[in-house]
């Protein structure tokens, strides 16, 4: 490449450059860098597209600038810069390095490699960095790309991996100027924040969807990611020819979030065979498209055979993508539970997520295991004024206590709040908002 041409581009990348984009703080994730990074390891940020793994990146160099470092002894190199060829590769990556060392001739210095997914070789150039200059690195790469084996081979276990999810609610609430500081604050602004609750479960917490005033525009970035990840993430990353079959099995997996998925009944309804359906399925996870559980049981045979739970990361790749009659909340509200399980286990390993279900068809939606033990239990009832419904998920919980031996369950509700005895056990019943902000 053209040493000119690279100085330009990281001109415009770099603070010691041009550099000065407003990036909005995700305190969670930049406490958690903070205790990973620097330990003679490379911090690798995970996730799906467009999650907000390069901001935070970003963010967490600025700070270090902001405690001392030289903006000189910090290199960003982002791959997504259509300045820089498709192709690239170890030796690319070595040229543009060397000459960053020649033209501001740091000392002890920080190195980002941002998307670094489609550069190849790049391990070795990061093993390099690690071992022969003992530089402190970050990359940053979809999930799909950077799959925690390939890593472990082109690292030699020499990395620690954080993954960054779309906007938590309280993340959300952060960006829109509308979170609660205290108590008091959460009391009064109480129909405030339930009507931002609503326009989380419609349009999800991709940050630059939550940024965008029009809602045309936040309907096409949605679309626009959702291809994205199908076409560049899955089919190009793994090869699959059969795109029609590909974008059917998303789209029919994201009309049917918070629902079990019959292997079987997917490959009739897109005629495929059982195993192509099985490939499929596990790419979209990987690319971080979906989530899923699997039904609790001690054998851990008959819990890898059991049918999954799929939720989507976003909810509102269900509002712009999926086929539906009408909104359904009650889905929406267990698939946001869902991805925040998925977030605070992400923090605090090792908690293991499942659902319940015994042969009479009592469920429990959510199953947190904690080592060797289950710790609570948790039911997502949106409508809880509805007798029968909630007959029915009472009845559920209180069997799956008596199972677990626990004392409490928690019931999730649009509003509701209160408690009450079932056969000698608790039954907590919390509104979604509050427990989403952690109350």
């Amino acid at each position: 490449m053209d040493e000119r041409k690279i100085m330009e581009i990281l001109t415009d990348w770099n603070f010691w450059g041009d550099f000065k984009e407003d990036l909005k703080v995700r305190s969670s994730y930049l406490s958690k860098l903070e205790g990973i990074f620097g330990r003679g390891a490379v911090a690798v940020l995970l996730g799906v597209r467009r999650a907000g793994k390069s901001s935070v990146a970003y963010l967490f160099i600025q700070g270090l600038i902001g405690r001392g470092l030289e903006p000189k002894n910090s290199l960003i190199v982002n791959f997504e810069d259509p300045r820089f060829p498709p192709e690239m590769s170890a030796s690319d990556l070595m040229q543009i390095y060397e000459l960053y060392i020649k033209k501001l001739d740091p000392s002890d210095h920080v190195v980002l490699l941002d998307e670094v997914q489609n550069v190849a070789g790049w391990e070795r150039f990061v093993r390099y960095l690690l071992e022969s200059k003992k530089v402190r690195a970050l990359v940053t790469g979809s999930s799909s790309k950077l799959l925690g084996m390939e890593i472990s081979t082109g690292l030699g276990g020499r990395h620690m991996d954080m993954e960054v999810f779309p906007l938590s609610f309280s993340e959300f609430l952060g960006f829109r100027g509308a979170l609660p500081e205290t108590e008091i604050d959460l009391v009064k602004q109480r129909l405030k924040v339930l009507r931002l609750l609503e326009e989380y479960m419609r349009w999800g917490g991709f940050p630059e969807v939550v940024l965008s005033e029009s809602e045309a525009r936040k309907r096409a970035l949605l679309a626009s990611y959702f291809s994205d990840i199908v076409v560049k993430d899955v089919a190009k990353r793994f090869g699959v020819r059969e795109m029609e079959k590909l974008e059917n099995l998303a789209g029919l997996s994201i009309s049917n979030i918070s629902t079990t998925h019959s292997l079987n009944r997917l490959k009739e309804a897109i005629g495929v065979s059982l195993d192509t359906v099985e490939r499929f399925s596990e790419y979209l996870e990987l690319a971080r498209m979906f989530l899923s559980t699997r039904k609790f049981d001690y054998s851990k045979g008959r819990q890898l055979r059991s049918v999954r739970k799929v939720y989507a990361i976003d909810p509102g790749f269900f509002h712009v993508k999926g086929f539906r009659v009408s909104e359904n909340y009650g889905r929406l509200a267990e698939n946001i539970v869902a991805i925040e399980l998925f977030r605070r286990a992400s923090f605090n390993p090792p908690a293991e997520i499942y659902y319940w279900r015994d042969y009479q068809q009592r469920e429990v939606d959510f199953v947190i295991k904690k080592g060797l033990k289950v710790t609570g239990l948790i039911q997502v009832c949106w409508d809880v004024g509805d007798p029968e419904t909630k007959k029915r998920e009472v009845r559920g919980l209180v069997k799956a206590m008596e199972e677990f031996k626990l004392r409490e369950g928690l019931i999730l509700t649009e509003d509701f709040e209160g408690e009450e005895e079932v056969d000698g056990r608790r039954i907590v019943y919390r509104p979604l908002w509050k427990w989403l902000l952690g109350g």
